[in-house]
């Protein structure tokens, strides 16, 4: 179950991120709210996973979801470049999140 909480959390700070940048400096109403409960309901998420799971395992993983999946909204509806650096690097924070993944107790 700690598994699933980290991935939910991972998600919801994907949302919190977007709507974020949405909110234009949190002078738009919608997505300002939006991101405060996102934010809320992630940290949660991740202090539930954290019950079970290595401190280190729990943050990276968490942090890793956030960074490779604002990476993909930012390129597939914001329209941010998709260059070889970037796939690069979002590669080597999934590598890093599987390596992470197989080493937790």
């Amino acid at each position: 179950m700690a598994w699933l909480y980290l991935l939910s959390a991972g998600i919801l700070e994907v949302v919190w991120a977007f709507t974020m940048k949405q909110s234009d400096g949190f002078s738009r109403p919608g997505p300002t709210a939006i991101t405060i409960v996102t934010m809320v309901g992630s940290f949660a998420l991740l202090s539930l996973a954290m019950r079970a799971l290595p401190l280190g395992t729990a943050y990276t993983i968490w942090t890793g979801i956030g960074a490779v999946g604002a990476f993909i909204v930012g390129v597939t509806v914001l329209g941010e470049a998709l260059t070889p650096m970037r796939i690069a690097a979002a590669l080597l924070i999934v590598s890093g999140l599987v390596m992470m993944k197989l080493s937790a107790h």
